[in-house]
């Protein structure tokens, strides 16, 4: 009999390996990201205060105004600029990125592009 890879718990495997080097602080918060099949959430989250400081998603009544007529990607990368002027309105500038054990790819690699140009530094 054939079985299934579960490829959602091999993500996991791979996020919780990469959460013991990568860490949120209050001057770098961590840039958590994490991908379903229709949305896509981001977070900068302070990992010693155990806190998130600001988030955006597609989720977001005026992120979807924004949104109305686009791919998955691009509107990935709305978020990732909305995120951005959220955190520089809270004075925050250089992030460390956690992209959630996705591959850098597609809408966690526009998401990461959108949050650039809007400014964040990572």
């Amino acid at each position: 009999m054939i079985t299934k890879i579960d490829k959602n718990a091999l993500r996991k495997k791979r996020h919780t390996r990469v959460r013991i080097k990568v860490s949120g602080t209050a001057e770098a918060p961590r840039l958590a990201v994490y991908r379903s099949e229709k949305h896509i959430y981001a977070q900068l989250i302070d990992d010693v205060a155990r806190v998130t400081l600001c988030a955006a998603s597609t989720v977001e009544k005026d992120v979807i105004a924004k949104i109305a007529d686009m791919t998955k990607s691009e509107a990935a990368k709305v978020v990732g600029a909305t995120l951005a002027e959220r955190a520089l309105a809270k004075g925050i500038k250089t992030v460390v990125f956690d992209r959630g054990g996705y591959v850098y790819t597609g809408r966690v690699a526009s998401l990461a592009e959108g949050a650039r140009e809007a400014g964040l530094e990572f």
